[in-house]
C-alpha cells in the first residue's frame, strides 16, 4: 500500500552516509584525479526485464520506478567515473521464455554491462542461466533452490523464503498462535514456500493445521483452497501467493473464515488491491518500511523519488532502488575500465557494506548478500505499521 509522505519528513543525509549509499563521492574523486573514464557520449547501460503489462505489472513498474530514481540521482551527481548510467527496460509479460529472450538480447548488446531485478521465480531461473557472463543483481524471488545453484553471476539482495516463513511462524508462536495453515501455488514458487513452511514448523515443534494449494502463481482458481482453509479453522494462515492473494482472501472471508492472515513479501504488491481486506494483515518485508525515515537508505530513497516526480512510496520501489544501489557500488568497485567481468568482481568484493541501515555482504563464494527481514501490519486506517 502506498501513502504519500510529506516532504518535510525527509531528513538530510550526512556526507559519509551519502557516500556509502551511492559510492558517488569516491567515483567523482577518481575522475577528478585523472583516472580514465569511458567515453562521455556513451552511457553505461543496465538491462532489466520484468512484467510491464500482465499480472505482475504493479510489481514490475514499482521496481522500475525505484531503480530509475536511483540512477537518475546518480547521474545528476556525476555518474560512475564521470559517465552516466542508462537503464534499459524490456517487458517479459511475466513469461519465463520471454524473460530468457530479453536476457539473451541484452547479452548480444555489448554496451549492456549487467542486469537488475528480474521479476519472478521461473523468470529468474531462465535469466540467470541464459547470461552466465553477466551480473544479475537483485532477482525478485526468495526461492531456495535457485540460490543453491552454482551461479556466480547472480547476486541476491533480498532474504530467502526460508527466512521469511520462519519469521512469520516465530511471530505467530510468540502471539500464542500454534494452529498455523498455509496456502501456496502448485509450482516452483509454491514448492519452495511449502518446504520453508515445513522447516519452520519443525523448528517450532508444531504440526501444520492445514495446507491448501492453488493451480499456479497466476491462477484465479482459489475457491477450493479457501474452502479447505475455512473448514480447518486455523488460528492463522500463511498466504504464500503473490498477485492472486486478494482473490484468495476475498474467497476465504466469503467462506466464513476469520483467521488471521500473514503474507510473504510477494504479497505486498497486492496490498493496494485488497482494500479493507488488507486491514490487520501481517506480512514480511525484506526492505525497511518506505516510510521509516530512521533508516538513511529510506531518506535517500524518498528524496530521490520525490526529485524524480514520484510522490507515492512503496516497498517494491524501495527494493528496486536498493538493488540499483548495490549494482552501482559493484560498478564503482570495478575500477576505471568497466567490463562485464569487472562488474562481477566488483560486486563480489562487497563485504559488510552498510547501505544506510541495510547491510550487504557478499564475498568470493557467497552470493546471498542481504539478510533484512521484518514483519509489518496494515492498521485499521490502511497505514503500514512496522
Amino acid at each position: 500500500m502506498t501513502v504519500p509522505v510529506p516532504r518535510e519528513s525527509i531528513a538530510p543525509l550526512s556526507t559519509s552516509r551519502r557516500r556509502a549509499l551511492t559510492g558517488l563521492a569516491a567515483a567523482t574523486a577518481a575522475a577528478g584525479l585523472g583516472f580514465p573514464a569511458l567515453a562521455q557520449n556513451r552511457p553505461l547501460r543496465i538491462g532489466t526485464t520484468f512484467d510491464n503489462s500482465s499480472v505482475e505489472k504493479a510489481n514490475g513498474q514499482g521496481l522500475y520506478q525505484g531503480s530509475s530514481a536511483f540512477f537518475n540521482a546518480l547521474n545528476k551527481a556525476g555518474g560512475i567515473n564521470g559517465t552516466k548510467v542508462e537503464l534499459v527496460m524490456a517487458d517479459d509479460t511475466f513469461k519465463p521464455e520471454v524473460a530468457k529472450a530479453n536476457a539473451l538480447a541484452f547479452e548480444k548488446d555489448s554496451s549492456v554491462l549487467a542486469l537488475v531485478h528480474p521479476l519472478g521465480t521461473r523468470q529468474t531461473a531462465e535469466v540467470m542461466d541464459a547470461v552466465p557472463g553477466m551480473a544479475v543483481v537483485g532477482p525478485i524471488t526468495g526461492t531456495i533452490s535457485l540460490r543453491k545453484k552454482n551461479s556466480p553471476n547472480t547476486f541476491w539482495v533480498r532474504a530467502n523464503y526460508d527466512q521469511e516463513v520462519e519469521k512469520l511462524v516465530s511471530t505467530a508462536a510468540v502471539l500464542g498462535q500454534s494452529r498455523i495453515g498455509l496456502v501456496h501455488s502448485n509450482d516452483p514458487l509454491g514448492q519452495s514456500v511449502l518446504a520453508a513452511f515445513k522447516n519452520a514448523l519443525a523448528k517450532a515443534k508444531l504440526e501444520p493445521a492445514v495446507i491448501a494449494t492453488t493451480p499456479n502463481t497466476t491462477s484465479m482458481e482459489v475457491g477450493p483452497a479457501a474452502e479447505a482453509i475455512a473448514k480447518a479453522k486455523p488460528q492463522v494462515v500463511v498466504v504464500g501467493l503473490a498477485g492472486t492473494a486478494p482473490v484468495f482472501l476475498k474467497a476465504l472471508r466469503e467462506a466464513g473464515n476469520s483467521s488471521s492472515a500473514y503474507g510473504l513479501s510477494i504479497t505486498a504488491s497486492a496490498l493496494s488491491a485488497m482494500g479493507d481486506l488488507a486491514k490487520g494483515l501481517g506480512f514480511v518485508i525484506v526492505v525497511p518500511s518506505p516510510y521509516s525515515t530512521k533508516f538513511e537508505i529510506v531518506r535517500r530513497y524518498q528524496a530521490d523519488m520525490t526529485a524524480n516526480g514520484v510522490k507515492e512510496f512503496s516497498l517494491t520501489s524501495l527494493e528496486g532502488y536498493l538493488n540499483a544501489a548495490v549494482l552501482a557500488e559493484g560498478m564503482r568497485r570495478a575500477g576505471s575500465s568497466l567490463t562485464r567481468a569487472s562488474v562481477m568482481s566488483g560486486l563480489a568484493s562487497i563485504e559488510n557494506f552498510d547501505l544506510g541501515g541495510v547491510k550487504i555482504n557478499y564475498g568470493r563464494t557467497n552470493r546471498e548478500g542481504g539478510q533484512f527481514v521484518d514483519v509489518a501490519v496494515i492498521g485499521s486506517r490502511g497505514q503500514m505499521l512496522s
